[in-house]
């Protein structure tokens, strides 16, 4: 039957009351997407090390961002329509494991093709978690409400920039790159095996939903497809995270190569520019859920304009403090329209497609994440200059607020009410 005519299972004049163990599930998930988060940002600040390691030259280490993208994009896809099958709990565990087990092997490698294939599967295993994070958050939190708890949840990627950036660079100059590897790789096991005994579904999932015998479902991707908001949004997020992760796969590097900057110097401006959006992440969601009724598309166009200017401007200094000066804004303007669209999924879609779309929907966005490392790289071998690197980053938030000013963002109800204003996305049998 269609999705977007599936009766409830609790009557929409009776809501669930709050659990306190909603902020419990947020808290978990968000740990396991910090974990990731740093899993995969470790690569910034290891690339010149592993590159020195390996033998392999500067415009060469894109490839391992781009093979580690490869996994996590596919991961999102196929990730999101595992987690509505099996459910976020069990993709969380196999997510980090997969992870940690994946890391750990890659501080030890000697190879580059190894190391190349590793990364792939690291990212392979990690991209499972976002959408698990999602499904069990939306499952806990009402739809209307969900800009606070999405900004905290997705403040994980960039502390977990910030822990990578301020810790590897001390564990490389105290040990070696591959003490990091290995460090962040068993914490991610351990952590896997704890939140499986600790996580669990809420009450916003349909009846059938929760139940373990429930009958096998067939993602309508077609549907998906159809919603034309979904797809742009899709593509949005494509244009941030170009600019976002090219920033962070290639600040390090460029910094230390194209301006001199020293390893430690360099670590401090990326990690200044995670900080920032802790805070901004989290009240970015507050507000708009507050004082714009959950409405995402006009901030979401505003915060892209002013990413874009000031990777221009990032592009054009050169003296380390300046560069230093700069970071908290740009990293308020680089990651505060991430928890605006990854709230606005959940609006687009019913609930029973919640983990699905939100899989598709991020893994459309690392698509930005896995080409614009091989770009870059590209663009500043044949220039040499730092300011047309910044450029290129630049060219995607400033492509998303166009492609944002084409959204019609739509309200969906309460998950556990009927899905009347929101398009079909899917169907069940």
């Amino acid at each position: 039957m269609n999705l977007s005519s599936h009766k409830p299972a609790q009557p929409s004049d009776h809501p669930p009351p709050p659990s306190p163990y909603r902020w419990v599930v947020l808290i978990a998930c968000w740990v396991s997407f910090t974990l990731t988060s740093i899993d995969r940002s470790t690569w910034g600040p290891a690339s010149v090390f592993v590159g020195e390691s390996l033998a392999v030259p500067l415009a060469s280490l894109g490839a391992f961002a781009t093979a580690y993208y490869v996994g996590y994009v596919v991961s999102n896809a196929l990730g999101g329509m595992g987690v509505d099958r099996y459910g976020g709990r069990i993709m969380l565990t196999v997510s980090l494991l997969g992870a940690g087990i994946g890391m750990t092997a890659f501080g030890s490698t000697t190879s580059a093709t190894v190391g190349i294939a590793l990364q792939a599967l690291v990212g392979l295993f990690a991209g499972a978690d976002y959408s698990a994070g999602i499904r069990l958050i939306t499952s806990w939190f009402p739809a209307a409400s969900l800009g606070l708890p999405m900004g905290l949840f997705t403040t994980a990627t960039s502390l977990g920039t910030a822990i990578a950036n301020t810790v590897v660079p001390a564990m490389i100059a105290k040990y070696s790159w591959h003490t990091s590897y290995h460090t962040f790789g068993i914490v991610s096991i351990v952590l896997a095996g704890l939140l499986f005994f600790l996580v669990r579904p809420g009450p916003m999932l349909d009846a059938d939903e929760s139940r373990s015998d429930r009958p096998a479902r067939r993602l309508d991707l077609g549907a998906l497809v159809r919603n034309r908001s979904l797809v742009l949004t899709c593509l949005t997020g494509f244009c941030g995270f170009w600019g976002l992760y090219g920033f962070i796969t290639w600040a390090n590097a460029l910094m230390i190569k194209g301006h001199s900057v020293t390893p430690a110097t360099a670590g401090l401006v990326v990690s200044v520019f995670a900080v920032t959006a802790i805070a901004v992440k989290p009240a970015v969601g507050y507000v708009t859920d507050r004082f714009f009724g959950g409405a995402r598309r006009t901030p979401t166009i505003a915060i892209l304009a002013v990413f874009g200017g000031t990777l221009v401007c990032f592009g054009e200094l050169g003296n380390p403090n300046a560069l230093i000066w700069l970071a908290p804004l740009l990293g308020a303007a680089a990651y505060g329209w991430t928890p605006l669209v990854v709230a606005l999924v959940p609006r687009l879609v019913p609930p029973s497609v919640t983990g699905s779309a939100s899989g598709i929907a991020n893994a459309t966005w690392q698509l930005g994440s896995v080409v614009v490392p091989v770009v870059v790289g590209m663009v500043f071998s044949a220039t040499g200059s730092f300011s047309a690197a910044f450029l290129a980053l630049a060219a995607g938030p400033f492509t998303g607020c166009l492609i944002m000013l084409a959204v019609r963002e739509r309200s969906t109800p309460e998950a556990g009410t009927p899905q009347e204003a929101a398009p079909a996305a899917g169907s069940v049998r």
